[in-house]
């Protein structure tokens, strides 16, 4: 995609450098000179502003480790250490824990601008696959890192996911006794979760760099869809877009900045405040807000088998997606119906994550309770999120393959180029009308 090597070195080190380990090369050629398609909207700057919120919470986490002890005596005390004696502990440990919220939040934008723009189509599956892999390890990142406080959300999170793989025939007892390090969440728990909290960032860097390699083969996806046909498609990667997502980058961590100093909390739960107790047990066991709408999946099925497998499932579903949607138009933006359906799909993963939050026997509408059909309360929150979670796996097996056969897509532009130069934006104001069109 990004063709022959323009660079150059300018000095004699460059040029020795550059004959032993290209990496300025590599640098140039990946972040300054790559051909960029010169009509990503704003939605594209989120990859940007991930790589950002990675870099954050490596760089904070690292400096939490040199304080925090990994031990059910100490645990719950060093955090208030970290807060109170340590010079910006506060401040390391606040951006640290909003900025796991911050990371899900890009990282659920930038999913579903893949979904609307089918970013997940050839050539592009191994790219797609690479970012779900990414997903899958931030999930395991977070639970294990919310499970390091030691508090009572943390331990009793902690005992209720890792209780879930029981439910697996055959292995499941051996995969959860092999996680607690026992016979039940206690102090080699909380060691293997801290080793593996720190492992995994590592890891996820490493995905980055092969998602970003990925990226660069057969290079970026675009609004319409269409491939880039020429040169004149492309814009260079610096200054063009180093200067937008620059600029997102800085909207975004201003958002990032007020949640860390005017409302630090506002994303937590006030029971992690209080040390770990097996004896008693919180009213309402809640994850982070990221993973309520898997919470509802889970809660939604009455097997437990049935439901570990549902909330898996949806996850699986994300990886094979490339071949479930059958449409040979890439963006969304030329398939009204497939816009349609898309935004009921946005819409019950916001219900998913309502749902998650709520307690089962919660109403949709309170004092409401007499919609029933055959003993079962309709108005439950656990039944919304059937619905919820039924949509959910219909628009993926059902709507995807078959809206791809029998849906009559608007017509397409014949390059990148084309809507652009006709957007009424790119005519100067004022210009007079072609020869062709006068009067």
């Amino acid at each position: 995609m990004s063709g022959h090597s323009t660079y150059e070195p300018k000095t004699g080190f460059e040029r020795w450098l550059d004959t032993r380990l290209p990496i300025v090369r590599l640098a140039w050629d990946s972040m300054v000179d790559f051909p960029t398609p010169k009509n990503l909207n704003y939605w594209w700057t989120f990859g940007g502003i991930l790589a950002v919120c990675l870099g954050i919470q490596i760089a904070s986490g690292v400096v939490l480790a040199m304080h925090y002890v990994p031990h059910v005596d100490y645990a719950f005390n060093s955090i208030q250490h970290i807060m109170r004696d340590v010079n910006y502990g506060w401040l390391i440990r606040y951006m640290h824990a909003n900025g796991a919220s911050m990371f899900f939040l890009a990282v659920y934008i930038h999913m579903f601008r893949g979904l609307y723009y089918g970013s997940y189509k050839a050539p592009r599956e191994v790219l797609w696959i690479i970012g779900c892999l990414i997903y899958l390890a931030m999930m395991a990142t977070a639970f294990m890192g919310y499970v390091l406080p030691w508090g009572q959300m943390s331990y009793y999170g902690a005992v209720v996911i890792t209780n879930l793989l029981g439910a697996f025939p055959l292995v499941g007892n051996a995969i959860t006794t092999l996680l607690w390090g026992g016979f039940s969440v206690d102090n080699p728990t909380l060691n293997r979760f801290f080793s593996l909290h720190y492992l995994l960032p590592f890891v996820i860097a490493g995905l980055v760099m092969l998602h970003i390699w990925a990226l660069h083969v057969p290079g970026n996806n675009n609004p319409t869809g269409v491939n880039v046909k020429s040169k004149a498609d492309t814009v260079p990667f610096h200054p063009y877009y180093t200067v937008k997502d620059g600029f997102a980058i800085v909207v975004f961590l201003l958002m990032f900045g007020v949640f860390v100093f005017y409302m630090p909390e506002a994303l937590g739960h006030t029971d992690n405040y209080v040390p770990a107790n097996p004896l008693v047990t919180p009213a309402h066991i809640v994850p982070e807000w990221y993973f309520l709408p898997f919470y509802a999946m889970l809660r939604a099925v009455p097997n437990k088998l049935g439901g570990v497998l549902t909330m898996f499932g949806a996850i699986a579903m994300l990886f094979v997606l490339p071949w479930l949607d059958t449409s040979k138009v890439r963006s969304m933006r030329y398939r009204p119906a497939a816009k349609l359906y898309f935004g009921i799909f946005v819409l019950a993963c916001l219900i998913l994550g309502y749902c998650g939050g709520k307690l089962p026997d919660d109403h949709v509408i309170p004092g409401l309770s007499t919609f029933t059909l055959l003993d079962a309360d309709l108005n439950s929150i656990v039944w919304l999120s059937r619905i919820a979670t039924l949509y959910y796996f219909a628009y993926f097996l059902v709507v995807m393959p078959v809206l791809g056969l029998t849906e009559t897509p608007l017509p397409q532009p014949e390059s990148i180029s084309e809507p652009v130069l006709s957007h009424p934006a790119a005519t100067p104001a004022g210009a007079a009308a072609s020869p062709e069109k006068k009067g």
